[in-house]
């Protein structure tokens, strides 16, 4: 017999007991995001080779190790996405949104990287973006701040910090890069295989590395605050000055990079210690010279991207409970004239009760039957449609935990009982 194909390692199902947490936390976000006046853009999830080549860089490990590239039929060089923000940047310039115009932007979706899986980081993993085109000044980049930080009160998440730094314009960094070079090369018998091989290309990242015999060495490199020129240090002030004035504590990471050349200025990121080593949970800061570095003009940008694998992961260690999206409701049936009246009766309230998860019984069965499927349904209440109840017009309801005595109700109480049951809306026209 055939060996079952399983997934491909790494990428995973979400099952249907786990999408209502999942649902829960898209709709979170999504609405505060909304709240903050930003549209969506949806975004293929295939892009041309090229351009993660260039916006990434191609001496990185996403580019070199990591991304999945194939060959299409006509011999096209093709890449699943690994990150959104080059695609982000892509439609946009494509389609004319960015010059002399201010665009607030997000999107939502799987992106693909390859590898090695463990808790939090997956070959498959999903990410919203949220980018900001077209405004220089630390306000913009406060917005973006302030609306994590937002995200974090309406999902109840607390032991999160809020690490920032500046990374100043291309000159400092430059100059900061010339040092950094020379002081690694003094110390360069101390550094590891990926480390040596950065030296050259992307010393930043050096900064990055989680190896525990390099620390000593990182933590004696020079500091990046130290070569930030005066425009720098102005903008990350007035951004500091802003959080302050909303109540948003941050720490002040010199460490903090990014190891691409169109970063300038502020980068963040909010971590927790209650996911391990994947404490990383949203990342973002300025890349004004990403347009540039894909062939456009300069444009001011600023985003970040969150995992929503990390924030489920967080959600669960609070040990607050999730949504499961069983049916509020299971509709028990006997009898033709019982069923019939009963599929009527079922679109009925679901379109009176707005969020109403009712769920009808099909493929007959006994009333005993019933009752087990209806258990194992997950729903707190059933409501009972004989031909006996059909013929008077009449529903028992039952609540199935609540220990508490059925009662047969006419059929125009039954939405209001429900809606006191569920505390949902008040039926729609009543």
């Amino acid at each position: 017999m055939a060996k079952t194909i399983q997934a491909v390692r790494g990428m995973n199902d979400i099952l249907p007991e786990q999408s209502a947490a999942w649902q829960y936390l898209e709709a979170v976000l999504r609405d505060v995001i909304h709240a903050h006046g930003y549209r969506e853009i949806r975004l293929p999830l295939v892009e041309r080779t090229g351009l993660f080549k260039r916006s990434i860089g191609e001496v990185t490990d996403i580019v070199e190790k990591e991304m999945y590239t194939f060959e299409d039929r006509n011999g096209d060089s093709l890449t699943l996405r690994p990150e959104g923000t080059a695609g982000c940047v892509r439609a946009c310039m494509e389609h004319g949104l960015l010059y002399n115009q201010v665009q607030r932007l997000w999107y939502a979706g799987p992106m693909f990287r390859h590898e090695r899986p463990q808790q939090g980081r997956y070959r498959q993993f999903h990410q919203i973006g949220v980018e900001a085109y077209g405004m220089e000044g630390p306000d913009i980049d406060a917005e973006i701040i302030l609306m994590t930080a937002q995200m974090w009160q309406a999902l109840g998440l607390e032991r999160v910090e809020l690490q920032i730094n500046s990374l100043g314009t291309t000159a400092s960094r430059a100059a900061y890069r010339g040092a950094l070079v020379e002081y690694f090369r003094d110390c360069s018998v101390d550094l590891d295989t990926d480390s040596r091989r950065r030296l050259e290309s992307n010393p930043l990242r050096i900064l990055d590395s989680k190896n525990p015999d390099m620390q000593h060495v990182i933590g004696n490199a020079p500091r990046l605050p130290d070569f930030l020129d005066a425009d720098s240090q102005a903008h990350f002030a007035g951004l500091l000055a802003l959080l302050d004035a909303a109540g948003v504590a941050c720490t002040l990471n010199p460490r903090l990079v990014r190891g691409l050349d169109y970063y300038s200025n502020t980068v963040f990121e909010w971590v927790t210690d209650r996911l391990g080593a994947q404490g990383t949970i949203c990342a973002g800061g300025r890349y004004d010279g990403l347009v540039e570095y894909l062939g456009g003009r300069a444009i001011p940008a600023v985003g970040f991207a969150l995992g929503l694998e990390r924030l489920i992961a967080l959600l669960k260690a609070t040990g607050r409970p999730l949504p499961d999206g069983n049916p509020h409701v299971y509709l028990v049936l006997g009898g033709e004239q019982g069923i019939r009246r009963g599929m009527v009766f079922a679109a009925q309230l679901r379109a009176r009760l707005a969020g109403l998860r009712l769920q009808t019984n099909c493929g007959d069965g006994s009333f005993k039957s019933q009752f087990k499927r209806a258990d194992r349904s997950g729903a707190g209440i059933a409501l009972v449609i004989g031909d006996d109840e059909a013929r008077q017009g009449l529903v028992t309801v039952k609540r199935l935990r609540a220990g508490a005595e059925q009662e047969t109700l006419p059929e125009a109480a039954v939405a209001r009982r429900l809606a006191d049951l569920l505390a949902l809306e008040t039926p729609a026209g009543d």
